[in-house]
């Protein structure tokens, strides 16, 4: 591997009569960035819906950090998991990156949605009105990629990645006019040109739910969303 390069007197990504101009790092508060890759949780971050209380949520052994989420035994038992607080909307001239990676503890019997989208105790049963995400259905081996405004689906791509019990990291990024690039294990998959969005608030949020009477496992190791200021 090289060496890294050596900038001793910093980079900076603002003009120089900017008020960070001489800030020695690129300016942070030039994007809106939640990263979290689980190796601390605090449940009074996030809204827990859970459809029976024997479910669990809880950090677990694993190099990079990785937050275990634990469903109940019955059919269709659910946890979703919503990051306090609507905080990214999508808006034109606004390019945004997501970037999730995560563990299913059985990749065909059970459901699994992920990415950003509103307020919902019942994401998989019934779709979130307004969401950019990913969605894994029951019965199935497909990872997929969602828009949903206003109720209405704007583009669903089936079967972009293949779900399994590795882990697998799905992301997609917003050019901040009318497309969408959607990424699986890093390698772009595709692209969407749309002219709708959705342009309400949207929450950090990954749910799972059983596919079969059987207890079902989920585990979230990255969070990683970005919006330009």
């Amino acid at each position: 591997m090289a060496s890294p390069a050596r900038y001793s007197s910093g980079v900076t990504n603002v003009p120089s009569s900017d008020l960070m101009g001489q800030l020695i790092i690129p300016d942070p508060s030039s994007v809106h960035m939640y990263y979290n890759h689980f190796d601390t949780y605090a449940a009074g971050d996030w809204t827990v819906t859970e459809t029976q209380a024997a479910a669990t949520e809880a950090l677990t052994d694993a190099d990079g950090g990785a937050l275990l989420i634990t469903n109940s035994a019955a059919d269709n038992d659910l946890v979703g998991m919503q990051l306090v607080g609507e905080s990214f909307t999508f808006e034109s001239g606004k390019k945004l990156w997501g970037k999730v990676a995560l563990t299913l503890g059985d990749a065909t019997q059970s459901d699994c949605i992920v990415g950003l989208h509103v307020l919902d105790t019942s994401p998989i049963a019934t779709a979130p009105s307004d969401g950019v995400y990913f969605r894994k259905d029951d019965g199935d081996t497909n990872w997929d990629f969602v828009i949903v405004a206003s109720s209405a689906s704007v583009i669903d791509v089936a079967a972009i990645g293949t779900a399994t019990t590795s882990k697998v990291i799905l992301g997609f990024y917003f050019d901040g006019v009318d497309t969408f690039e959607y990424y699986f294990n890093d390698a772009k998959i595709g692209e969407s040109t749309t002219t709708g969005f959705p342009t309400t608030a949207l929450s950090v949020s990954h749910a799972v739910q059983n596919g079969e009477a059987a207890a079902k496992t989920l585990t979230m190791d990255l969070h990683l969303w970005i919006k330009e200021g």
